[in-house]
């Protein structure tokens, strides 16, 4: 059968030359033959089902970089990636439907303060932080209390290790703060804001200057709700129903190209630059984090961890501490023990909670005070 030009092509696979231009430049889709002399694109009429399904997986909103890993795997492989993708979806959409249903009910009156909800569930919780093998200094930071959660990775260099401890003691007082459900991201936006002027101060000394940076993912507990700021590269992740899913997005260089298609996953694991933070907390007020609300459920379980773990255990195996039949405690030791047996390169702060009602709460607590 002969070869089609890339305008019969584009019109028989339902894209645009320029889409099928961009495919070939991304490998996703290459022509297969080019014309030394003019450049023109050639397609074999064979090609034009996987042309087809990389349409359907852009209609689902799937970023390139992950339709080429599809595209590359076997049927049955690629249907479970592409389950995996839209379970994925649908938590980030039952997230954002969460926030609907706060922002409505705060509009129309219905609002509560934390207080009010505050009795029906509770969080069990344990936080670490270990060095690194090769780290002669630990700039990493790690919090966890009652109605706090919270990590952050402070830059190597003096005030690396002031600029975590410093974002994470902004945040402390939220442990008692009080507020209108319709406030709650206003609360933890202003005590970003405190920590934005803490790490100013210490960026602004003599011995600091220009190098106390750091990153912050936090979660501040309220009743039912979870309102989450995330700014950098430390991450939160969800265990429901035995699977994970990944709340957080890196806010670094490798990870806006392989956002835009011009990395993949496995290229960006290896990149010399993957440890460029492309946003993090400088002291400047320029910082611009993420701040979303999240709804919770008895037997959620968080992690919040620094990408001395993220970068080298995989989300498989994550998963499998996560899901172990002990608790934080317990995860915790095995989480670091997984980063210790990859090498551990880089610092680790982990905090583990998991979503409990305080009925289960307290009798955990009965539990450890008896021993």
């Amino acid at each position: 059968m002969p070869l089609l030009t890339i305008g019969a092509f584009a019109r028989a696979a339902r894209l645009s030359p320029k889409a099928l231009r961009l495919y070939d430049r991304l490998g996703l889709l290459r022509p297969a033959a080019v014309d030394g002399e003019s450049g023109y694109r050639f397609y074999d009429p064979a090609q034009l089902e996987r042309a087809r399904l990389i349409a359907w997986l852009r209609r689902l909103g799937m970023p390139l970089a992950r339709i080429r890993r599809v595209c590359d795997l076997p049927p049955p492989a690629a249907a479970g990636e592409i389950a995996r993708y839209w379970e994925q979806v649908l938590a980030d959409t039952a997230a954002r439907g969460e926030l609907a249903t706060f922002l409505v009910d705060y509009l129309s009156g219905r609002g509560s303060t934390v207080d009010e909800t505050a009795s029906l569930l509770g969080l069990r919780y344990a936080a670490r932080t270990e060095s690194g093998l090769v780290r002669t200094s630990n700039e990493d930071a790690a919090y966890a209390g009652p109605r706090l959660l919270a990590v952050a990775d402070g830059v190597r260099g003096p005030g690396g290790d002031l600029a975590s401890a410093a974002a994470i003691d902004a945040l402390k007082p939220l442990e008692t703060l009080a507020v209108p459900a319709g406030d709650l991201l206003g609360a933890l936006s202003d005590a970003v804001g405190a920590a934005e002027r803490a790490i100013g101060e210490i960026a602004a000394s003599a011995e600091t200057r220009e190098e106390a940076v750091t990153t912050l993912t936090a979660l501040w507990w309220a009743g039912s709700r979870l309102a989450l700021v995330h700014i950098g590269d430390t991450r939160a992740y969800l265990v429901r129903d035995g699977e994970l899913f990944r709340i957080t997005h890196d806010h670094t260089y490798v990870q806006a190209l392989v956002d835009e298609g011009r990395l993949t996953v496995e290229e960006a694991a290896s990149h010399p630059q993957r440890s460029l933070l492309a946003r993090a907390l400088t002291g400047a007020g320029g910082a611009l984090p993420e701040l979303s609300l999240h709804g919770a459920a008895a037997g959620d379980r968080y992690l919040l961890c620094s990408d001395g773990l993220s970068a080298v255990v995989p989300d498989h195996s994550l998963r499998e501490a996560l899901t172990g039949p002990g608790g934080p405690e317990e995860a915790l030791d095995e989480l670091i023990a997984l980063a210790y047996a990859a090498g551990a390169p880089d610092n680790i702060a982990c905090v583990v909670a998991d979503v409990v009602g305080l009925e289960a709460r307290q009798a955990a607590a009965d539990e450890h005070e008896g021993r």
